[in-house]
């Protein structure tokens, strides 16, 4: 049972606590404030120790796991906040329409999310600077929190970098002089983290290489190659810069030429380790079945995981923003949960009616108002993710928090960036197996036939095709692990993509053009529910529907009991304008997301740095 619990008790005492949001001679103290002198801290292991779980605790921060984790990432063609269509700041954080003084980040303490990365950082220079200076780093031991401290680092920046762009580069302690610093040129800070991630990987093992690796909750050499290559992949990628202009790097440095191969050869060097210390799972669904009921071995599919702990200390609110949604208390919750984001309505429909992964990812129903609660058809507007579910979890949740862990990086993801890259420096060819090898674990052995061999054969044609193939899989493999917005950002397909998934909007409601097969009604029985991870059986408490795939068109269809009803309980048309209003597919975005795909720095963070501003177009 899980978990690393990244406890402050002995870090802080060693290390401090730093805010870096205020100007106070709180900050100035840099300092251990433990009798102890650095020399002993960094060079006894156990101590040292206990500033590298110091580093990891700004991810427990509550308005970094419940505003950072969820908000970023919204909204994609694949992904969108449920409410988005509202005027209030919980949908302008996903819908491209922040400002700078919103309710939802910007906080006046110094607990928000930039303040918590900020936080994070510094604790992570200090252990750097101590280890590099004190630590025998030949000792595997010493090279393992040393490199996880790097990683740390450039997993914060990486975060920074996501939702704000160019942002302040401190890799060193704080001093008088650098409390206040402006922004720093992302393509200086992506130089550096790049350097550090290739130090990182051959400082620590490999997934259950030793004891420390054994969980996925702690860094491996695994995780490092993947976040190397996912870093340099981004680099070297489209991006808005402080111009006004969605751009690559003019850094030589940072071209495809130059980073490309450094983030093939990580992903190469990653699946050698198949069988070994890494490995697909075989089923789908199984694996977040895993992470529901908190399984955090490692060598398995998950190469890191942000770790929470289990109630009822719980941290994390995973299944509460991305899981199914449960409107009061049942069997599986003691109050309404889940729900809040979801796959965008045309998502399911894209799937294959054969791909084992559409089922588990999009939900087309919610948990009633009962006890023992029923499954209940939804609207058309309003699907649910289904990889995190409370009913496949072993304990019930009372609160937001609910300890399930935040999958950083998968090994799917190793192997369809090595897709990705080997298109772009060997061709289709070279990229024909690794997009093959994901294809084939989505379905059954019976098709691979025509949903496998066809696929790849048509996306083999082309360099184009392949690229076009590896976009939609990336969609397919990863909806809802919000990994698409900087995808997309990077291939410079934001606004495009965005706009593609607002014309299938239009198209899905009237059951237009690829969707025309579709029928008009939803066809529907309850039947026994029996799959929770408590082993009982609920009685007629599952949907069983006709009418969600496609060619399956028939009008009354036998055996079916009930059909999609309005809120007066009257027969009516679950694909209509009324289902899936215009208000509502324009919300997708407000503003033009090529020029607002970052957040603005939040108007504390810019009291706080006087120095700080935003980009002149928030202005």
């Amino acid at each position: 049972m899980k978990k690393q619990l990244y406890s402050a008790a002995t870090a802080l005492s060693l290390m401090g606590s730093f805010l870096l949001s205020s100007c106070s001679e709180d900050l100035l103290e840099t300092k251990s404030r433990s009798s102890l002198d650095d020399a002993n801290i960094f060079s006894i292991y156990d101590l040292a120790k206990g500033t590298i779980n110091n580093i990891y605790l700004y991810y427990g921060e509550q308005n970094y796991r419940a505003r950072f984790w969820p908000w970023y990432g919204m909204n994609t063609d694949i992904e969108w906040y449920s409410g988005s269509e509202k005027a209030d700041d919980k949908g302008y954080m996903a819908n491209y329409n922040v400002l700078p003084t919103n309710t939802q980040m910007n906080i006046t303490d110094s607990k928000e999310p930039w303040s918590n990365i900020y936080q994070g950082i510094e604790r992570a220079n200090l252990a750097i600077h101590g280890l590099q200076k004190y630590a025998d780093l030949s000792d595997g031991n010493m090279a393992q929190l040393y490199g996880e401290a790097l990683t740390l680092r450039a997993m914060a920046y990486q975060d920074l970098i996501n939702a704000w762009g160019d942002v302040p580069a401190r890799f060193a302690p704080i001093t008088g002089e650098t409390v206040e610093i402006p922004r720093t040129d992302r393509d200086t800070i992506y130089k550096r983290i790049i350097a550090d991630l290739q130090i990182a990987q051959n400082m620590v093992a490999w997934p259950n290489g030793s004891s420390v690796t054994s969980t996925v909750e702690r860094v491996n050499r695994a995780f490092v190659k993947g976040l190397l290559a996912r870093v340099c992949m981004q680099a070297s990628g489209y991006a808005l810069r402080s111009d006004g202009t969605v751009r690559l790097s003019n850094d030589a440095a940072l071209s495809k030429e130059k980073l490309y191969p450094i983030a093939l050869q990580a992903c190469k060097e990653v699946m050698e380790q198949e069988g070994i210390s890494v490995n697909l799972e075989s089923d789908f669904e199984t694996l977040f079945r895993k992470l529901n009921t908190d399984y955090v071995t490692a060598g398995g599919e998950s190469l890191w995981e942000v770790g929470y702990a289990d109630a009822p200390s719980a941290r994390g609110r995973q299944v509460y923003t991305f899981g199914t949604r449960h409107q009061a208390s049942d069997q599986f919750v003691e109050a309404a949960q889940g729900g809040q984001v979801g796959p965008t309505p045309p998502v399911f429909f894209d799937y294959s009616v054969k791909d084992k992964r559409r089922d588990v990812t999009c939900v087309p129903y919610e948990w009633s108002k009962a006890n023992p609660a029923v499954q209940q058809l939804s609207s058309l507007d309003k699907w649910y993710f289904g990889k995190m579910r409370y009913e496949w979890m072993n304990r019930r949740i009372k609160g937001s928090d609910d300890g399930i862990n935040k999958v950083y990086m998968r090994y799917a993801d190793v192997i369809l960036m090595r897709a990705e890259l080997e298109n772009e420096l060997n061709g289709p060819a070279a990229a024909a197996p690794y997009l093959r090898k994901i294809r084939e674990r989505a379905f059954d052995n019976a098709d691979w036939a025509t949903e496998v061999s066809r696929y790849v054969t048509d996306a083999s044609v082309s360099k184009e095709a392949m690229f076009n193939a590896i976009v939609d899989e990336r969609a397919f493999e990863f909806c809802g692990e919000m990994l698409r917005k900087a995808d997309l950002i990077r291939w410079n397909l934001l606004k495009t993509k965005l706009d593609e998934a607002k014309a299938k909007m239009y198209r899905l409601r009237e059951r237009q053009g690829e969707y025309s097969d579709l029928n008009a009604y939803i066809y529907y029985n309850m039947v026994d529910y029996s799959a929770g991870a408590d082993g009982k059986t609920y009685e007629k408490t599952a949907l069983q529907t006709y009418g969600l795939n496609h060619g399956e068109t028939q009008e009354n269809p036998s055996g079916y009991e009930f059909v999609s009803q309005n809120s007066t309980g009257a027969r009516t048309q679950w694909f209509s304008t009324s289902t899936l209003k215009d208000e509502k597919i324009e919300s997708i975005y407000l503003r033009d997301p090529d020029l607002y795909m970052y957040w603005p720095i939040f108007q504390f963070n810019l009291d706080a740095n006087k120095k700080l501003e935003n980009y002149t177009w928030y202005n």
